[in-house]
């Protein structure tokens, strides 16, 4: 009997030191909010994002990472440049495409009038 006492008294300090270290805190607690910080839009506005600035660019350390509103927003930044950046490298392709072809039908015309003139002779 005095060992069953003995262990329910043992039981109960250990659920009462546990108890105590999750309410008082201990190293396993949240971890505490702190102010937010923000990234002030590092990419610049007057121009186009250029590889030195994406290499350049750093995010805030948040207590449990990074910001993702922060990554958030310059990935979707970076995203629309590409974009714009795309379609303006198709534009001039085609461009240039259309050029070639006008170029190369212009001298198939002068081939063709030069053995017009040359058969009339």
């Amino acid at each position: 009997m005095v060992m069953f006492l003995f262990l329910v008294v043992a039981l109960a300090v250990v659920v009462a030191a546990v108890t105590l270290a999750v309410v008082s805190g201990g190293e396993s607690a949240p971890l505490p909010e702190v102010a937010p910080e923000r990234l002030h839009d590092p990419l610049p506005a007057d121009r186009p994002v250029g590889s030195a600035d994406v290499e350049t660019l750093r995010f805030p350390v948040a207590p449990r990472g990074y910001r993702m509103a922060d990554v958030d927003d310059a990935l979707g930044r970076l995203a629309a440049e590409l974009a714009e950046r795309d379609a303006r490298i198709d534009d001039l392709e085609s461009a240039l495409a259309g050029a070639r072809a006008a170029v190369a039908h212009e001298r198939h015309g002068q081939r063709e009038q030069g053995e017009g003139t040359e058969d009339q002779r």
